[in-house]
């Protein structure tokens, strides 16, 4: 049986653990490399099938929108990584996990707590990696990439830089089992993306004035090297590249604004209505509005926008401004590598396995979407709930708490940078931003 090395990988972890619950008398020390694993040291061949399917299933991503940014360009000077994941997997949380050579910071599924795979992170190197999946690399039948994830897991726990990440790739046994836009900035501030498919993989190197003139490049899902008959996300595509294009015009790349606005970009790509346009004067009638193939969908499960370092500066002040959750349900929070190992618990696994900030996320989302005996119910939007003239929509509610969590963050990260470390600092922010939103949701929202 053929197996891509990340499911073999996976597979003698999990065995192995098996075996040592099973067999006290005798322990494995040695842990198999993903690169060197194969199907045929393993046995138990139906518990095997069980996990070949699991790691199918596990791996499947519908649709991304993304964008990478050169320090170059940024009004600060720091590379920036962004990616809005959608997926049917909405329930996602933050989780800081010690890999084999580097810790990392990752966004994960709530029903998926194995160390292992990623859906976008960075280590404490400031190497940084997300992806798009991109449905045209491995021809028509194969859509499908079931290693996104595990391929980011393993990047961000042995690579440093654009280079470690290029060398993990060459190594891997082909085909690798992935159809993916990997975006990647690393703290010499390379800045990259990398389409790989199955057998290969294509760079474009955002700092390369030829391949990127304006220091920043785009991707949804498909990939430029790709088969173009075989394209999606274009309407998402065309839209995120007319608000680059005027971010650019008036100088305004920076962390805050594509953070903002991006994820909750209600203008369509391609018919150019803007349901800004349109806002109702209040939430007592349900208004109906189509809503496919905008860049925040009913799918979108989670936000993450890493802003890398300048030159010289301490990859720990590498920081993930992450929205677990529907972005718009949900507020972002910066987070960053520090000794303590603290993270806001609003975002990582609580008593219910879920994130609280995700999962209240979620309920909100559900004013948005109303039940509906249609399978399309995704599709259409109910605008008056989200937004409206008496200022009291789910969108117009969650932004002044964000302002204020960004307020308060960016406070903290101008401390550490002028420290160059963490101290104290991010672990103090952390417990007031879960008092803060908390008590925010509970007194806007009557959720506790």
């Amino acid at each position: 049986m053929d197996m891509s090395p990340f499911i073999a990988y996976e597979i003698s972890r999990k065995m192995k653990k098996m075996k040592k619950c099973c067999n006290t008398n005798k322990v494995d020390t040695e842990e198999p490399s993903l690169e060197q694993s194969s199907a045929e040291k393993i046995g138990w061949k139906s518990f095997l099938l069980l996990l070949i399917l699991s790691f199918v299933f596990l791996g499947q991503s519908r649709a991304c929108t993304s964008v990478i940014v050169s320090g170059k360009v940024t009004r600060d000077g720091r590379p920036l990584l962004f990616k809005n994941r959608d997926t049917p997997n909405v329930d996602n949380l933050s989780l800081l996990v010690q890999g084999e050579k580097y810790k990392y910071l990752a966004i994960v599924r709530a029903d998926n707590l194995e160390p292992g795979t990623a859906w976008g992170g960075h280590n404490e190197t400031g190497f940084a990696i997300i992806n798009t999946a991109a449905f045209n690399l491995n021809g028509p039948d194969e859509k499908d990439s079931p290693n996104d994830g595990l391929l980011m897991g393993r990047a961000l726990e042995i690579c440093s830089t654009l280079e470690d990440f290029e060398q993990f790739l060459d190594t891997l046994s082909r085909p690798m089992g992935v159809n993916s836009n990997f975006g990647a900035i690393d703290a010499k501030g390379g800045c990259a993306y990398y389409e790989t498919g199955n057998e290969k993989y294509t760079k474009f190197d955002a700092n390369d004035p030829k391949v990127a003139p304006d220091g920043y490049l785009i991707r949804t899902n498909y990939a430029f090297t790709g088969d173009r008959s075989l394209d999606q996300g274009i309407e998402r595509f065309m839209a995120i590249t007319e608000f680059m294009q005027q971010a650019d015009y008036t100088g305004n790349i920076t962390c805050e604004h594509l953070l903002l606005d991006i994820p909750r970009h209600l203008k369509h790509g391609l018919t150019k209505m803007d349901l800004y346009d349109f806002i109702p004067a209040d939430e007592t009638q349900m208004v109906m509005f189509p809503f496919r193939d905008f860049i925040p969908r009913y799918t979108t499960s989670s936000t993450l926008l890493v802003q890398g370092i300048r030159p010289g500066e301490n990859p720990l002040l590498t920081v993930s401004w992450t929205i677990v959750g529907s972005p718009l349900t949900t507020v972002a929070i910066p987070l960053c590598i520090t000794s303590s190992g603290k993270l806001p618990s609003v975002v990582t696994s609580g008593k219910d396995g879920g994130s609280k900030l995700c999962r209240m996320g979620l309920e909100l989302k559900k004013n948005l979407f109303p039940p509906t005996r249609s399978r399309s119910k995704g599709d259409y939007i109910n605008l008056s709930k989200l937004m409206n003239k008496s200022g009291t929509g789910m969108l117009q509610k969650i932004l002044p708490i964000e302002k204020e969590i960004m307020i308060r963050g960016n406070r903290a990260l101008d401390k550490i940078r002028e420290q160059g470390e963490s101290r104290n600092e991010m672990d103090d922010y952390y417990l007031w931003v879960d008092q803060y939103i908390i008590e925010s949701y509970q007194k806007i929202f009557g959720l506790n």
